[in-house]
């Protein structure tokens, strides 16, 4: 047991206090009585190569993240946030000091009590690289544990996103884990897996490409009040063990569903999905209504995609009708182009800019190219083998850029070289790259606050570390904003800008179904998450 647990901490106290979240919340449905425990296959779209999602915003890293960490925060399927590990926020002094106060008797997984320090340790490890986090360390005059149980952020000036901030659900989650752990530099991965969540991860039986184990965590504990949904809510692990099963092969994952080998499968391959549907023992739905948006990141650093000329040739032409049918297939309803660079449906989405672009003109693009300076330079592609939605938008850019004239270098590798490659800062010429095939969540993509590939802050930005002084610019005056009407308008600018300085090509948005075992119960919408799931 570590020294200076005080067990508890007292009411907050003040003269000007403004309770901002408290943790009375609907009382939760009682459980089915006939749930069994056991254990839940799943066979996740990609392997598990990066265990720190600090360090990483890759989506199979998030995953398992939600299995073994535990946020302050979570937000309901109204994105309204939510007290999680917390049990209440305040505001004191004109907005401009926070009090987050623990639930009390919370763990880790090594059995040591979850301490404000803990918190302290690794929001300031998250805010270094999350472009959210990043916004509010630059607002923090001072964060500290006062106590045990109290987190307290002392602002430059009111910051109201403060708890949306920490409890955003995408990309580089505030998870918390022991300060030794957090006290990692965040340029560097956290390997040993310590967490608060409702599952233990297992690295003994951990077979890279092959497998993955958690077991629950007794220790866990819950909310007990309140509805799940999304991140919020009760975290209620109904299974004894959760094992993934690494299948790069759809068909062989599809059969192995079939068969009932294995009992979820994340993202089946989209032309398997008729065959599935048509099984009376599994069930084929779109948990995720906002889908995926697909997009091209290209390396600022290095020629030629440092020129912000030749980024808009190549996004001159662009047909995003040809980058979703290689993915999602002809059928209408699982994709969708006229795609700019937020979620359409959000409310930052925009029509700004996409005028004329549903017809694209590659003579044009190929004179303008060559107008922008291009001379041959080798432009290095990575394709992941084994995630064949991002393989064949890799397929498509490479033929479109063959087609434009340009000299390209198409390196077929694995998801998990690709996430650790694209963080080189090198020349393609000496190991590093020059663009690479992405997809990030729908709710990832419907704000500037979260949205790494939009960040233009140079060295401090997502991989491609683009420059653009006017984006940072519209998103600062975006988090400012006094209410959604100004919000959407500088989202609008923000667009028209992302077409001039082209941070990332917008390549369409597809909706990604998931297979499971009709025997299974209770799966969660808009995330892919493991409590609440139970055995029928």
């Amino acid at each position: 047991m570590r020294p200076g647990l005080s067990g508890g901490a007292g009411r907050v106290s003040g003269i000007t206090r403004r309770t901002v979240l408290g943790s009375a919340l609907l009382a939760a449905p009682a459980l089915a009585a006939g749930n069994r425990p056991g254990t839940l296959r799943f066979v996740p779209e990609a392997d598990l190569t990066i265990l720190d999602p600090i360090w990483t915003t890759a989506i199979v890293t998030m995953i398992h993240s939600y299995l073994v960490y535990d946020m302050l925060f979570g937000i309901n399927e109204r994105f309204e946030v939510q007290p999680q590990m917390a049990e209440s926020a305040v505001t004191e002094q004109d907005d401009k000091l926070w009090r987050i106060k623990l639930r009390d008797g919370l763990l880790f997984h090594d059995g040591e009590p979850v301490l404000a320090r803990d918190c302290v340790s690794s929001i300031r490890r998250w805010w270094v690289r999350d472009p959210f986090g990043q916004s509010l360390q630059s607002v923090t005059d001072e964060l500290s544990a006062p106590d045990d149980r109290t987190i307290t952020f002392r602002l430059k000036r009111p910051f109201p996103l403060l708890p949306a901030a920490l409890g955003k659900p995408i990309a580089n989650l505030c998870v918390m884990m022991p300060e030794r752990l957090a006290r990692t530099d965040p340029a560097q991965q956290v390997t040993e897996v310590i967490g608060g969540g409702p599952y233990r991860f297992l690295p003994d039986e951990r077979v890279a490409g092959a497998r993955v184990a958690y077991e629950r965590f007794a220790g866990y504990r819950s909310r007990e009040n309140g509805t799940p949904e999304l991140t919020s809510g009760p975290k209620r692990a109904q299974f004894d063990r959760v094992e993934w099963t690494i299948m790069p092969d759809p068909a062989t994952a599809a059969a192995a569903l079939r068969a009932g080998e294995v009992d979820w499968l994340e993202a089946p391959a989209h032309d398997l999905v008729p065959m599935l549907q048509t099984r009376r023992n599994l069930k084929v739905e779109t948990k995720d209504p906002l889908g995926r948006i697909a997009l091209l990141r290209m390396n600022q650093l290095h020629p030629p995609f440092d020129n912000a000329a030749v980024r808009r040739a190549l996004l001159g032409a662009v047909d995003q009708g040809d980058f979703m049918a290689a993915v999602a297939g002809t059928e209408p309803a699982l994709s969708r182009t006229g795609v700019g660079f937020f979620t359409p449906g959000s409310p930052a989405a925009s029509g700004a800019g996409l005028d004329g672009r549903a017809r694209p003109d590659v003579a044009a693009s190929r004179r303008a190219l060559a107008e922008a300076g291009y001379a041959g330079q080798p432009v290095v592609v990575m394709a992941p083998a084994d995630r064949p939605s991002l393989s064949a938008l890799a397929d498509v850019a490479v033929d479109l850029m063959q087609r434009l004239g340009m000299t390209v270098d198409h390196q077929v590798v694995d998801w998990g070289t690709l996430v650790a490659r694209r963080a080189k800062k090198d020349p393609p010429s000496q190991g590093g790259w020059s663009m690479f095939p992405g997809d990030w969540l729908g709710l990832d993509a419907s704000a500037p606050a979260s949205y790494p590939p939009l960040r233009g802050n140079g060295d401090r930005a997502w991989f491609g570390w683009p420059t653009s002084p006017r984006l940072e610019e519209l998103r600062q005056q975006w988090l400012e904003a006094a209410d959604a009407p100004a919000r959407h308008a500088i989202s609008t600018g923000m667009q028209r800008v992302a077409f001039e300085d082209v941070p990332f090509i917008p390549v369409g948005q597809y909706l990604s179904p998931t297979a499971y075992s009709a025997s299974l119960s209770g799966m969660l919408s808009g995330l892919v998450l493991f409590w609440n799931l139970c055995r029928a």
